[in-house]
């Protein structure tokens, strides 16, 4: 059956605004190209959506040719505005932009574990408020929420976990209660993945599981294309996952003796003092994240024969930071390799702070191991957006969200 006229200006008007998005400002002619519509149907679409608002005028070619240059045709960025805001224990980072993308501003601020449940909400929404006001950029028409925990796959809302801050979950309310916004929040594993799966290193993959190594351990599954949350909202909560070389079995009230007592960053810190790996970590900075990143420092380019000021031979500290990254790696693959042998996902990647710090290095020896323990073909890679993972799948959700709404008539 064919489309109507108004369903098919819909397709129309939607197949053209994606290419404006995908490929920047585009002349009617080049649009009449790329779309395969007839000239009549492109210069009624292109009127169209300068009327709703979504398409200007941004310039002119720069052709040498008899006549006027063409114009060129471009989405009207500041036509939404946009925020994401990546919620960690003792912090809150917020980021807004444009429709397109594009950040405007950013800000990041502490919330100290003392502070109370409604001051911590406070402060982090008028972070929000005051970041978007400094940027032009109220009212926000979509926000993309990132939080640890698990968001129910009915209602949308962060549910109640023990162990995280009662501040995460009022936070969602309270940004619903004060602002004129669509408000989204989402896991931030997933959101990580999201954003990897877009512009890192799990792109062009329609099936790869991300490994979130943090604080805590989790996973974000994504097969055929699509993020997986299971029936509660709960798959990859991979810190459960029953393995050998813990003390004791996990339970409904915690994860100590599953793979978290593993590979959490407790466990990591423990296994790399027993190697003799020492480092000062940052700010708000999982303890493993800064043990991990020296331990690849070292590894890399520790130089023969310098003395570090502890006075052991730098090449002591490079077999030391080596082999605790051999058996960090030995660890990750006993997770991996469940994974692997469960969902077939093809490429693992690993994000989250020690992730982000192990990088190739690390990666790769997981690899390795994982060869050994699985025949299934499974990559190993590290992800390359590194902190901003959350940030960006939770603007990238914010501005679906807006594009949905407004790409459509």
């Amino acid at each position: 059956m064919a489309a109507s006229p108004s369903t098919a200006r819909v397709i129309n008007d939607r197949l053209a605004l994606g290419l404006l998005q995908r490929e920047g400002p585009l002349t009617a002619s080049q649009l009449k190209t790329l779309t395969g519509l007839s000239r009549p149907t492109v210069a009624d679409l292109v009127e169209r959506l300068q009327d709703s608002g979504l398409v200007r005028v941004v310039g002119e070619t720069g052709d040498r040719r008899r006549g006027p240059n063409a114009r060129l045709y471009g989405i009207a960025a500041d036509r939404a505005h946009l925020a994401a805001l990546d919620v960690r224990t003792h912090s809150v980072s917020v980021v807004v932009a444009d429709l397109l993308g594009t950040t405007l501003a950013e800000a990041t601020a502490p919330i100290g574990s003392e502070t109370a449940t409604e001051a911590a909400v406070e402060q982090a929404v008028a972070l929000l408020e005051r970041t978007a006001r400094e940027a032009g950029a109220e009212p926000l028409h979509s926000v993309g929420v990132g939080a640890p925990g698990l968001v129910d796959p009915v209602s949308g809302e962060l549910r109640e976990t023990t162990g995280l801050p009662a501040w995460h979950r009022r936070l969602v309310a309270a940004l619903q209660e004060r602002l004129p916004a669509t408000v989204l929040v989402e896991n931030e594993t997933n959101l990580a993945a999201l954003a990897e799966q877009r512009l890192g290193a799990a792109r062009g993959q329609d099936t790869f599981v991300l490994l979130w190594l943090g604080l805590g351990v989790g996973a974000a599954v994504v097969l055929d294309g699509k993020l997986r949350k299971g029936a509660s909202g709960g798959a990859g909560e991979i810190g459960f996952l029953p393995v050998p070389g813990t003390a004791r079995l996990p339970s409904a009230a915690g994860c100590e003796g599953g793979f978290h007592s593993l590979a959490g960053s407790a466990a990591v810190a423990e296994l790399a003092a027993a190697y003799g790996v020492s480092a000062a970590a940052g700010p708000q900075e999982p303890p493993a994240t800064a043990l991990v990143r020296a331990a690849v420092a070292d590894v890399r380019s520790a130089a023969p024969g310098g003395r570090p000021a502890s006075g052991r031979p730098a090449s002591g500290r490079q077999d030391a930071a080596g082999a605790f990254l051999d058996a960090l790696a030995d660890r990750l693959a006993i997770g991996t390799a469940a994974v692997s042998a469960v969902l077939d996902p093809g490429r693992i990647v690993l994000a989250g702070e020690v992730g982000h710090a192990g990088g190739a290095a690390l990666a790769a020896r997981v690899e390795d191991r994982l060869a050994l323990m699985s025949p299934l073909r499974t990559e190993v890679r590290a992800g390359t957006l590194g902190g901003a993972a959350v940030l960006r799948g939770a603007l990238l959700t914010a501005r679906e969200a807006a594009q949905d709404e407004l790409f459509t008539p």
